[in-house]
């Protein structure tokens, strides 16, 4: 029970000293009052789902707290791009 409850203090301080946090899509009032930062593109996806994970890690490893999707593309494959805003 000790080793479990070590294991989450660590888990959680790991989270806090990182800092990592998923960007949230936002609203189109939300984004209007957001700073844009820049646009991040994802291609080769088979869902729109597949899509909209890879445009939010990419908004996340861009360091942006949330983005916007602004366009998406394709047939078989999706392509799409979103605006990253802080």
């Amino acid at each position: 029970m000790k080793k479990t409850f070590r294991t989450l203090i660590a888990i959680a301080a790991l989270s806090v000293v990182t800092g990592a946090q998923a960007a949230q899509e936002l609203t189109r009032q939300d984004a209007q009052s957001a700073m844009k930062i820049g646009v991040v593109t994802a291609n080769g996806a088979y869902t729109l789902d597949q899509l909209k994970s890879a445009l939010e890690m990419k908004a996340s490893e861009a360091g942006a707290t949330g983005y916007r999707i602004t366009g998406v593309t394709g047939n078989n494959l999706l392509n799409g791009n979103a605006t990253l805003y802080r």
